[in-house]
């Protein structure tokens, strides 16, 4: 996802050549416009961000980089709506949530992925099957809970709202941290659909109530997710099948025109594929220099104390080495689907989709990347910036690749090692290894 976007964008930008050319900053901001548009990013939205980007570059003085800050700025603005990302726990257990969206959205997928996520946070979770619509949605729900390795609560000949009732008791007598219900959905937004929903919710009384919005459903799923959000009432949103071929606009949309927050994003097909939306990170993506931080948070889980803090040091001073980047692609293969790796990495990003139904362990690309980290030497591999024209041309002819190639690569982790520096220093992450080795057990920051 984004990938035309951020085509858009680097096209944009090579409008502008000189300081100061008033008429270059017009031809970028007209492609810009183009690119919005043509993204199915809402005009409205789209007249806000070229305002902006506009106005602050000019402050600053037109040039490439101000057009490129403000750019940045202009898209963490929009993408920064209130009620933050990730996870909110209520004071009291059970945490109620009630996940909501059409049918073909990826709703149930999600639910259980959601479980996922949480069960690495070492909380109980119970999924309830209210999905009573569709033939096939409780038994793939009994399916997916038994991949996660959580209870999945269903009853047969009982009504929908007899169900959630009886799950609600079953997770407060269980002394579940966590129930999260998937609710039926329907091909498109009928009265029947809201009155079951309005009756759920009354019996359940979630403290989330999560809409699930196909990313390629553009215009029209924020159409859904507003209507659901004046019926029923919706806390925040997940954006499934992110690593799609999605225009990118419903992003945009939700944030700007409906002012929801992005909550999660599904990033692929495997249980493990869904990330905490982080505005920031997904910027970074958008701008063409990956999401460094976001595969460190991936590896967690299978990184050691040791690791994990000499990684720590490194992001903070924008010292990611190649080897560092082998060494996560080893430690992640086996935490989610190669597309949501390949995002993630610099330079990469417009790969995902074409290798999203690709294994990791014998892809062709990572196979490339590791001839040519191979074929440095072990100074060079922990010294990027050793790199000279001889070293690439050498490099080049070892691992096979083009010296293009390898220039290119070089140039997109030095831009990544940059971005996650001054991401950490903005976020005011003290110690960058607290994220790290305790990012199984704690809840990401609430930005409340």
């Amino acid at each position: 996802m984004f990938q035309a976007l951020s085509d858009g964008f680097k096209n944009a930008l090579n409008k502008i050549r000189f300081q100061d050319d008033e008429k270059a900053l017009d031809r970028a901001l007209d492609e810009l416009k183009k690119t919005l548009l043509k993204n199915d990013v809402h005009h409205k939205a789209a007249r806000e961000l070229l305002k902006k980007v506009e106005t602050q570059t000019k402050a600053s003085g037109i040039g490439r980089q101000q057009f490129l800050d403000a750019l940045e700025k202009s898209l963490l603005e929009i993408l920064s709506a209130q009620g933050g990302s990730g996870f909110t726990f209520a004071q009291t257990p059970p945490t109620v949530v009630l996940m909501a969206g059409l049918q073909g959205s990826g709703k149930t997928t999600t639910t259980a992925k959601l479980a996922h996520y949480l069960k690495t946070k070492n909380k109980k979770v119970l999924l309830c099957a209210c999905d009573l619509q569709r033939l096939a949605a409780v038994e793939q729900l009994k399916v997916l809970g038994e991949q996660v390795g959580v209870e999945v609560f269903y009853e047969e000949n009982k009504s929908v709202q007899e169900i959630a009732n009886n799950a609600l008791k079953r997770a407060k007598e269980a002394q579940f941290d966590v129930l999260i219900v998937d609710s039926a959905g329907r091909l498109a937004i009928d009265k029947e659909l809201m009155k079951e929903l309005k009756e759920v919710k009354e019996i359940l009384t979630p403290h989330e109530v999560l809409y699930v919005a196909d990313a390629l459903s553009g215009q029209d799923g924020v159409k859904s997710a507003n209507t659901f959000n004046e019926e029923i009432g919706v806390s925040g949103v997940v954006l499934s099948k992110f690593d799609s071929d999605s225009k990118g606009g419903i992003a945009l949309g939700i944030t700007y025109q409906l002012g929801l927050p992005l909550r999660f994003i599904g990033s692929g097909e495997k249980i493990p594929d869904l990330d905490v939306f982080v505005p920031e990170r997904i910027v970074g993506r958008l701008m063409g220099a990956g999401d460094i931080i976001s595969l460190a948070e991936k590896t967690a889980s299978v990184l050691n104390p040791n690791e994990a803090k000499d990684l720590s040091k490194k992001l903070k001073k924008g010292q990611f080495t190649f080897n560092d980047f082998l060494n996560q692609i080893e430690k992640v293969k086996k935490l989610g689907s190669m597309s949501s790796i390949i995002s993630m990495i610099p330079g990469l990003g417009n790969m995902a989709s074409a290798l999203k139904d690709t294994d990791l362990e014998n892809s062709l690309e990572v196979k490339k990347i590791k001839a040519m980290v191979n074929s440095m030497t072990k100074k060079e591999q922990e010294n990027p910036e050793i790199l000279n024209g001889s070293r690439r041309k050498r490099i080049a002819l070892g691992s096979g690749l083009e010296v293009s190639e390898i220039n290119r690569i070089i140039k997109r982790f030095d831009q990544a090692s940059k971005m996650a520096k001054r991401l950490t220093n903005k976020k005011g992450i003290s110690d960058l290894m607290n994220l790290m080795s305790q990012a199984k057990n704690q809840t990401p920051p609430k930005m409340r």
